[in-house]
């Protein structure tokens, strides 16, 4: 999922405007969560668990996307599934605390209260979203109404409720235009949330007769996206700093 890389310095030295934003998602946040809390009527069960353990280490597993202070891991594949095949409130705790794992740092360095609360609170919007349009939460048109459009519209959800509000944040924080920086994420998280939605929809359909245990067939596979993003993303890098120094070389 979608995730802001730097922290806006614990809300000093930010602009009115993007503490106001910050604020309004958290808020956002806050009323999802509390308002799928009070509805929810049963505790997570094993398949949630056995997910939950999948998502988890799949959520370490994240990329830094170029000339932008953001990064994605490879944990849609098993939020979708669980908005697909749990209910809202399973969804949401194990969207959650992925995010929270994910937004946790590897270098050792302190935990960022304003980045994880932006996090948690943008996952708990989108969730909510995806499940309510599969769920029958939020009312759909007729023709959309089969099990893999609901899929495609709940991805769709889930793409625009993370791009935009990191988009923003970003745009708020260190300046630019916020289309063309909700561009350049959507051009590179796209074809990720295109195969995530096809993952869901053949996991769910395995499920349906192997049973729970299908999202462990998922994460070898995610694991070989992290790994292809990964050496596309350095042969870009590589590819960039080439093209930099022959610039360079051309000046002097």
């Amino acid at each position: 999922m979608m995730s802001p890389t730097k922290d806006t310095q614990e809300l000093q030295g930010v602009s009115r405007f993007a503490r106001l934003f910050i604020g309004l998602m958290a808020f956002g946040g806050a009323i999802a969560i509390g308002w799928v809390s009070l509805g929810a009527r049963a505790w997570p069960h094993l398949p949630f668990l056995a997910m939950l353990a999948i998502a988890l280490p799949a959520s370490r597993l994240k990329v830094k996307l170029p000339h932008l202070n953001s990064n994605m891991s490879v944990n849609l594949p098993f939020i979708l599934l669980a908005a697909a095949t749990l209910s809202t409130f399973e969804a949401l705790i194990l969207a959650t605390v992925s995010v929270a794992v994910q937004s946790l740092p590897r270098d050792g360095s302190k935990i960022r209260p304003a980045q994880m609360i932006f996090n948690l609170s943008s996952m708990a919007i989108a969730v909510e979203l995806a499940s309510g349009i599969l769920h029958g939460g939020i009312h759909v048109p007729s023709a959309w109404a089969s099990a893999s459009e609901l899929l495609v519209l709940a991805g769709t959800s889930l793409l625009l409720a993370q791009t935009v509000p990191v988009a923003t944040i970003i745009s708020l924080t260190e300046g630019g235009r916020l289309f063309r920086i909700w561009l350049n994420i959507f051009q590179m998280s796209f074809p990720y949330y295109v195969l995530s939605t096809g993952i869901t929809s053949i996991m769910t359909t395995i499920s349906r007769h192997v049973g729970w245990q299908a999202p462990l067939l998922a994460l070898p596979v995610m694991y070989a996206v992290y790994r292809s993003y990964q050496l596309y993303l350095r042969a870009g890098g590589a590819q960039g700093s080439t093209v930099l120094r022959a610039k360079a070389a051309a000046t002097n």
